[in-house]
């Protein structure tokens, strides 16, 4: 997760870089920034370049400034990044935006704990112990299609009624109270697979890894255009990616990193002897490994990331493109 903070004192700078600390350690990527003094970052301005390119934005400090600063930039619950606001005490710890898709309960609680704040959750799920459908969805690695359908399913499990489900992939455990199967995946309120029957809430398992091969400098749109080129050619939604993959030479790669930036897709690489080491029946260049150290880029990478090949090296306007396919184990918790 790429976690963007600012804070706007000298306290609330200490406790910024305690909470970034805590979060790093646990595998996140987190920068910060100043919204005061020597090198003072503008907090408009600085909002506006991460609010499309991080998964959560941190204010530290008074919950007006980070409201006032996001307010230009809101666009859907199923896009805008997750927003959590603390003030520099570290008293009250609050998820402003997108706090089920895109995970600011979760990662106001978790930040609450580092810093002994108390996290204020307001969403009627949450504060009524009611099963919150978006959320379950995000903690198993499904995409919402559909965000709009997501307030019926949460309006009935609020109003003690009954939601019928189905879902291509086998869910382990006991489903949650007030969700049922249903006779028929027509019949269902909520729809966990691939085609949804219309009108239902279409959830979509993000079971591909995306393998691309680039020269340098290539821009962000040429790749954009090229990977739904592709990715519409074989028939997958590109809500279907997990995360997108290559080789290391690739890890600071503007275009390709403004690439899943945008589609807010982590950006995995590995080294020639790990692309080297996979097996399989992969295409070879030698041109590219005299380039690159390893015969394969994209095939290789998509299956180094943990999918089995299911589309080769593809090459569409001088890219090439790979798709892997990781199963998926979904449990009601």
């Amino acid at each position: 997760m790429r976690i963007s903070t600012i804070a706007f004192t000298d306290g609330g700078l200490e406790l910024a870089s305690r909470i970034a600390a805590a979060l790093e350690a646990e595998g996140e990527r987190v920068d910060v920034a100043r919204g005061f003094g020597e090198g003072k970052a503008n907090h408009g301005e600085w909002t506006a370049e991460r609010f499309g390119t991080s998964d959560a934005l941190l204010f530290v400090g008074a919950l007006g400034i980070c409201v006032r600063s996001i307010a230009p930039h809101l666009a859907s619950k199923a896009t805008d990044p997750a927003v959590i606001c603390i003030d520099e005490g570290s008293r009250f710890c609050i998820p402003v935006l997108s706090g089920h898709i895109g995970g600011a309960n979760q990662l106001a609680q978790r930040i609450a704990r580092f810093c002994g704040a108390t996290p204020v959750v307001t969403t009627a799920t949450d504060v009524r112990g009611v099963f919150a459908i978006d959320s379950w969805a995000v903690s198993q690695g499904l995409a919402v299609a559909n965000p709009q359908a997501i307030k019926e399913i949460s309006s009935a499990l609020l109003a003690g009624g009954s939601v019928s489900y189905a879902s291509e992939l086998p869910i382990s455990g006991n489903a949650p109270q007030g969700l049922v199967e249903a006779g028929s995946p027509g019949a269902a309120s909520i729809f966990i697979g691939n085609q949804a029957p219309e009108g239902a809430l279409h959830l979509i398992p993000r079971a591909y890894i995306l393998g691309i091969g680039c020269r340098r400098g290539t821009s962000r749109e040429a790749i954009e255009a090229a990977a739904m080129r592709f990715l519409a050619e074989n028939a997958i939604d590109p809500l279907s990616i997990a995360f997108i993959a290559s080789i290391d030479l690739k890890a600071n790669e503007e275009g390709l990193l403004a690439f899943a930036a945008a589609r807010r897709l982590e950006l995995v690489t590995f080294d020639s002897d790990t692309l080297n080491a996979q097996e399989g029946d992969f295409s070879s260049s030698g041109f590219v490994k005299g380039v690159t150290g390893t015969d394969n880029v994209c095939a290789r990478a998509a299956v180094a990331a943990g999918g089995e090949l299911v589309i080769g090296k593809t090459v569409v306007d001088g890219m090439t493109f790979a798709l892997s396919k990781r199963s998926l184990k979904l449990a009601w918790q």
